[in-house]
């Protein structure tokens, strides 16, 4: 099945999954832990990515997070901050090519009546792994923070405690007895069981932000491949006779599937007439956009040049038709 287009509005919030590529290990030793959580707080503090924390949990293979995005989308912080923890990574390790499982899951969540639960339920995360018996004990989870221990700027816990009460200390022992209130819980499947693969929530809250949504005047251009194709030699400067090589240069297959990405994108082109145009099978073209999808995420010079290529594009492109991101 297609993966669905990530929703972005100011106040949503997500819970945000992130897994290491092959279940590897994404946190090997303390300094690991620490440097995420200090790249983590320096975007959360940071105007043009500034975003609201309520519950992180760091385990060794993964990573859970609950955001609550305003001005700037998630897959802009996620993209940063993966792009640059892995860059930390492989130079500390030695190692090369991705940290990460591919795409993160980032569900979108209805805040009102599933705030706490989440919080409960990533903050059990290393309880449930039969790491610590109880949530105290696990050091890589903002559930100290809410208890007021370590430091407290990295978590916007204000808003949380005060469904507990008004006074502090009242507010943490209630939410403490909370959170072990959930002990014999074990998985929750139905924090997994998502709607239309992205959304966690009622029926009332998917046809709200689908209206929301319905709002949004998205258009598709009328832009032909050969100027997306001029945009992208530009930008990547490659010679045309590569770009349209049958051989499997490497060079080549990256502006083929860069052209495909923007056509798909910003011109709502079928794969099967992106292929035709270059002679190639359908499939091939069609891994080649999810290709630079994932490169997108950890690859910032590439997406500042898409970003710029885009920029010329819509400037040059004439609107066709409205659309809605369902």
């Amino acid at each position: 099945m297609a993966r669905r287009p990530r929703i972005y509005y100011p106040g949503a919030l997500y819970h945000v999954i992130a897994r290491g590529n092959q279940r590897q290990k994404i946190f090997r030793e303390e300094v690991d832990f620490k440097t995420y959580l200090a790249y983590l707080s320096e975007y959360k503090s940071k105007s043009k990515y500034s975003f609201f924390l309520y519950a992180y949990a760091l385990m060794k293979t993964h990573v859970h997070l609950l955001v609550e995005v305003k001005e700037t989308s998630l897959s802009k912080i996620m993209q940063v901050l993966q792009f640059r923890y892995t860059r930390y990574f492989n130079k500390r390790y030695r190692k090369i090519g991705h940290l990460f499982q591919g795409r993160y899951k980032a569900i979108l969540c209805d805040k009102d009546p599933y705030l706490l639960e989440l919080i409960r339920y990533i903050h059990l995360n290393p309880v449930r792994a039969g790491m610590v018996e109880v949530p105290e004990k696990y050091p890589w989870t903002s559930h100290l923070r809410y208890l007021g221990k370590g430091e407290d700027s990295i978590v916007h816990s204000g808003l949380v405690l005060s469904q507990f009460s008004q006074k502090r200390s009242q507010a943490r022992k209630r939410y403490r007895q909370f959170i072990l209130d959930g002990l014999d819980a074990g998985h929750q499947e139905k924090y997994y069981k998502v709607k239309d693969q992205r959304y966690l929530g009622e029926d009332e809250f998917v046809d709200k932000v689908e209206a929301l949504k319905k709002r949004e005047e998205l258009f598709l251009l009328e832009i032909s491949l050969e100027e997306i194709a001029r945009e992208v030699m530009r930008q990547i400067e490659i010679p045309q006779d590569r770009l349209y090589s049958l051989t499997r240069d490497r060079r080549g297959a990256l502006g083929r599937n860069l052209v495909a990405y923007l056509a798909r994108k910003l011109t709502g082109t079928r794969v099967k007439e992106i292929a035709r145009y270059f002679n190639r099978e359908a499939m091939t073209m069609s891994l080649g956009v999810m290709k630079i999808e994932n490169q997108l995420q950890r690859d910032m010079d590439l997406a500042g040049r898409v970003e710029i290529m885009e920029k010329n594009l819509r400037k040059r492109g004439k609107k066709k038709y409205f659309i809605t991101i369902a």
